[in-house]
Order: C-alpha cells, then sequence, then structure tokens
C-alpha cells in the first residue's frame, strides 16, 4: 500500500491506526522478498484535519505512556549499553561515559543544550558518518543504534506545503550577481601527484601497529525472562562461544580485492602485504583482515591524493551558465526548509540544516552583503573523492568602496578533528580549485556568520597593508 486517500470523516483512532499500519508495511516484490529503503516505501496520506490531530495525539500519548521524548538525547540515553569487558564478560557503558557522550554531541553541534536532535546528527546517522572521541569508537556501532530510535527513521513532509520556488529577478538581472556569478562560475581539472614509496610506508606502518583481526568468534547467549513487580527483566545469562580455526577458511585472493577497491596497482599492495608483517593475521581471519587493510590504504589515500592535488582552469568557455537558475527547478516546504529571501537570486532560500538557515537569516539582516546564493545541486567540483558542492557565494561592499567576493562552506564546525576526513578532504580541494580561478573569489569555513565576519575583517586588514606596503 502506497496510498491513503480519506474518504470519510472518522474519530475512531483504532481505525486510524490500522490503517496507518497497514501503510507503514514494507513493500513486497515479485519474488516475494521484502523490499527496504524509502525510494519505494514512502506511504502518500490524502489526510483531513482529523488525521493530522490524530498524529500528534498519538505521539503525545507515546511521550505520555512510555516517558520516550521524540526527537531527544537525554544524558543517561547510553548507559545501557553493552560493552565487552573482557574474558568474555559483559558489562555497561555507565552514567558517567554516557554524559561524556552527550557533551561530545553538544559540542559538535549535533544536539542542542536540550538534547534536540540537529540536522547534522540526522545527516551523519544517515551516512553512517558519525565520528566518535576515541574512547568510544568501539562502540560506535552500539551509538548510532541507540540514536536511530531516537531520531526515528520516517521522515513526514506535508505535500501541501510544498512550494515552487521563483527566480528573484531583480536579482538575477542585476549587475552585482552578474560580477559575483562571474567569478564562481568557471571549471577547472586536477592531477594528483604523490610519492607511492611513501604511501607504501605509511601503510605498512598503521597495518604493522593498528590493524586488529583476531580470530572469528560466535557467541551465543541464553537468558531467562523474569516478570515481577519491577517490570520484565532477563535472568541467568548464559554464553557459550565457538572460535574457527585457519583450517576452516579457504583463503580468498586478496591482491585481486585490493585492487578492485584501491585501484593501486598490484605491485604496490604486494610490497604493503609483504613489508607489513602480517600476513599470518590474514591466515586467522581472511575477511576481518583484508577489509581492515583495504579501510587503511584509502584513508591513507586520501591524505596523499589532497595533499598532491592541483586544480588548473579549464578555459574561459567552460563554465556553469547564469541561465541555469532559470531551466533548473526549485522546490522547498514552507515552514520546514524556506527562509524568505530578498538579497538571493531567488525568492525563497531552501536549507539544508539550521546551520544554513542562520546563514541566510544573516546574509539577508546585515547590510554589507549585497546579493547571495545557495550554490545549487548541479554546481559541482570535480575531487578525488567524488563532487564537491560549497554551500554559498556572497558578495559584501563595504562603505568605503571595497568589494570582496566569497564562496562559503558553512558547517556546524570548523575544527579539522570534528569533520570526517572525505568531508574535510573536499573542503580543501575546493580550496584550492577556486585558487586556481587566480585569486577571483577567495572561499572560507565557518559555522556562523559571526565567524565569517571575522573573516572578512582579517582579510580587509591583510589587502589594505598590501596597498600601502
Amino acid at each position: 500500500m502506497f496510498q491513503i486517500c480519506t474518504l470519510n470523516e472518522t474519530a475512531s483512532s483504532i481505525k486510524k491506526r490500522q490503517e496507518i499500519g497497514r501503510g507503514l508495511r514494507l513493500a513486497v516484490n515479485q519474488d516475494g522478498e521484502r523490499v527496504h529503503g524509502f525510494e519505494v516505501n514512502t506511504l502518500t496520506v490524502m489526510a483531513n484535519e482529523s488525521y493530522e490531530d490524530f498524529v500528534g495525539q498519538l505521539q503525545k500519548e507515546i511521550e505520555d505512556e512510555e516517558g520516550i521524548r521524540f526527537g531527544v538525547v537525554e544524558k543517561h540515553l547510553f548507559a545501557n549499553i553493552v560493552i565487552d569487558a573482557g574474558d568474555h564478560r559483559q558489562a555497561y557503558l555507565g552514567a558517567d561515559a554516557s554524559e561524556k557522550i552527550w557533551a561530545y554531541l553538544l559540542d559538535a553541534h549535533y544536539i542542542d543544550k536540550n538534547g534536540k536532535v540537529q540536522d547534522p546528527l540526522r545527516a551523519a546517522i544517515k551516512n553512517n558518518a558519525l565520528v566518535l572521541p576515541e574512547p568510544f569508537q568501539n562502540h560506535a556501532d552500539s551509538i548510532s543504534a541507540t540514536l536511530k530510535k531516537v531520531i526515528g527513521g520516517l521522515n513526514i513532509k506535508n505535500a501541501g506545503d510544498k512550494k515552487p520556488v521563483a527566480l528573484n529577478k531583480a536579482v538575477f538581472l542585476g549587475e552585482d550577481f552578474k560580477q559575483l556569478w562571474d567569478r564562481v562560475k568557471y571549471k577547472t581539472t586536477f592531477r594528483v601527484e604523490f610519492d607511492v614509496e611513501a604511501l607504501i610506508g605509511r601503510c605498512v606502518e598503521e597495518i604493522k601497529n593498528e590493524l586488529v583481526a583476531g580470530k572469528t568468534r560466535f557467541v551465543y547467549g541464553k537468558g531467562k525472562a523474569v516478570i515481577g513487580r519491577g517490570g520484565i527483566g532477563v535472568d541467568e545469562v548464559r554464553e557459550t562461544q565457538h572460535v574457527h580455526d585457519a583450517r576452516d577458511y579457504r583463503l580468498p585472493d586478496i591482491v585481486g580485492y585490493l585492487q578492485n577497491e584501491t585501484k593501486l596497482t598490484r605491485g604496490t599492495l604486494v610490497a604493503i602485504l609483504t613489508r607489513c608483517g602480517r600476513l599470518q593475521d590474514f591466515k586467522i581471519n581472511p575477511q576481518k583482515f583484508t577489509d581492515g587493510v583495504s579501510a587503511i590504504i584509502k584513508r591513507q589515500m586520501r591524505y596523499f591524493i589532497v595533499d598532491g592535488i592541483k586544480y588548473e582552469k579549464l578555459g574561459d568557455d567552460c563554465y556553469y551558465a547564469q541561465e541555469l537558475f532559470e531551466n533548473n527547478e526549485l522546490t522547498g516546504y514552507l515552514n520546514k526548509n524556506m527562509l524568505a529571501a530578498k538579497k538571493s537570486v531567488y525568492d525563497h532560500v531552501v536549507y539544508d540544516s539550521d546551520v544554513e538557515a542562520e546563514f541566510a537569516g544573516a546574509f539577508e539582516r546585515n547590510q554589507a552583503v549585497k546579493v547571495y546564493a545557495k550554490l545549487p545541486a548541479w554546481f559541482k567540483i570535480e575531487t578525488p573523492l567524488g563532487h564537491y558542492n560549497p554551500d554559498w557565494a556572497v558578495l559584501v561592499d563595504h562603505d568605503d568602496g571595497e568589494r570582496l567576493y566569497f564562496v562559503v562552506e558553512s558547517k556546524g564546525s570548523i575544527l579539522g578533528e570534528m569533520l570526517r576526513p572525505v568531508e574535510k578532504a573536499k573542503i580543501d580541494c575546493g580550496r584550492a580549485h577556486f585558487e586556481a580561478l587566480g585569486g577571483k573569489i577567495g572561499f572560507a569555513v565557518a559555522d556562523r556568520f559571526g565567524t565569517f565576519a571575522d573573516r572578512l575583517a582579517r582579510d580587509r586588514s591583510v589587502s589594505k597593508r598590501t596597498k600601502v606596503f
């Protein structure tokens, strides 16, 4: 079931719950297999007012009866996560560790001071890219699974609020935006140079010291359910385990697998594997060893690729035409992800996070900002790690007549250790791309408008000193 159209008015909450429950069942393909993912499993409800009230009341009932606060991370949320205490014993993460994780999520702008989940956390969980402090990285899967339950898996939007965004002709045809776009629009190409021997050495060092690949263990737990006055619990948990020996495995072609995953030559991969001195672990646990080596090589390659990348402008005829803003339709949801705008190329800014919403509002309020644009998804910079789409193009016009043109990447945190390695690497590639355009436009990473304003003040100061000397 993919659509529910309400033709009659009913006050029966049981009937409504049954209808919604049927609609939320996962679809089945022609082979009788469940199909996962929102690409297929999207339920459209053409609801009347009573359905809207029903959804709100149902959530309130669950919060009151079960003590659940939807979309809120409590400080004690992670305390009951089961961890390995050694010697095949189990323990709990504990309240102190849970509070430390909560404090980290707050500092990283994943939640607000009330524990309310923010968009960067939703994106990180969705992309399986949540970064945690070193002491908790071994428990990342359990922590992510717990956060998924808090965030929720349903993305509900009111189709009646969906609205096309119109072009702001006064800005789009104005000279200010033309000058801004003439600095942003050009395409580049890149080439990568790095020392293969240095890459081998770094990979060998990390595999030798960091890779953990013990024997495969299957742990079986058996417990007894106990119902008492305090509720339902589990008692008398007993565990048994089975360890696979090396003779249980038929060793796969590790070099061929790694070559397909990393695109390195067989000679380079053989050098890494033979020098690391850990091939005995490959016999003990082939899958874990191969996955670990692949992850290490890819991570080190990212560092080398970005450090050795060089961008060059393709030419004056290779660019993103300004007319693309007219030819590509843009839509958003009222009161969800749209902000009315007067200085932007569109009459509304469609934002993806609270950070972007804050930037858009600040651009509108600040008198020095003359025109800006949320860079569309079709504006892409090629990098070795995939396409990179920056956030903003901004023209700042000061009272003394000085004009500054900037591309701005807005992030919840500007600290390198808070950014995912791939994310940071793409930002570095973006900076190199705009530098290759001949200094026509600056590039800044900021967590709020105040940080961007500080960057502007610094650049103006440097510019004036340069003119004097």
